[in-house]
């Protein structure tokens, strides 16, 4: 296990170093997304307003505030990422996004298109979200505002982390290994329980 500090945006070189279970800390932008905007992008048909190449996305619908022209950050915690699932292929063989960051991890669709095109699924803690918000610097930009709280937002965040790289580019992933260890075990707690298998 490793920790690595990137900048962002990500290389396909960087991405391919990390291996499950390493720690990412990151620094530059980052992009807020959710079902709503990605819905948006891939099934209405509208082109993200800004590049994605070599992105980090973060899976959040902010609580924010607008203060004159100026977005200012309440509370941007993470949200869980299955039901995003089906748009992570597109996001990184269309568009180049190199990392999602969010809770409970993808699924065999977007592993696979974490190794054909060198991307990461990287966990954050869940009930984080006051150390989170502290870690973004400002609220660069705001993109689909009529979304908003579901709108694409551009964050700029310093020593954002520690993220657990949870699905890396070499067909890992964590939270798969973690479900077949503790199948293992189910039997042994039955027997003990009494509970017939």
């Amino acid at each position: 296990m490793a920790t690595y500090t990137f900048n962002t945006p990500l290389t396909e070189e960087a991405v391919r170093k990390l291996k499950v279970r390493d720690t990412v800390i990151l620094n530059g932008t980052i992009f807020g997304i959710r079902d709503l905007t990605l819905i948006h992008i891939f099934d209405k048909k509208n082109e993200p307003p800004v590049s994605l190449q070599g992105a980090v996305l973060l899976h959040t619908a902010p609580s924010m505030k607008k203060v004159g022209k100026r977005w200012e950050p309440i509370c941007v915690g993470t949200t869980t990422s299955g039901r995003m699932d089906r748009f992570t292929p597109g996001l990184m063989e269309k568009y180049g996004a190199r990392a999602i960051i969010g809770k409970g991890g993808q699924y065999q669709g977007s592993l696979e298109a974490m190794k054909k095109f060198g991307g990461v699924y990287l966990a954050i803690v869940g009930g984080a979200a006051a150390v989170e918000t502290k870690q973004i610097v400002e609220v660069e930009k705001v993109y689909f505002e009529e979304l908003h709280p579901e709108a694409l937002y551009q964050f700029k965040v310093k020593d954002f982390g520690p993220l657990t790289v949870a699905m890396d580019s070499h067909g890992n992933h964590l939270y798969f290994e973690v479900k077949a260890q503790a199948e293992k075990k189910l039997p042994g707690i039955y027997k003990r329980l009494g509970i017939p298998v």
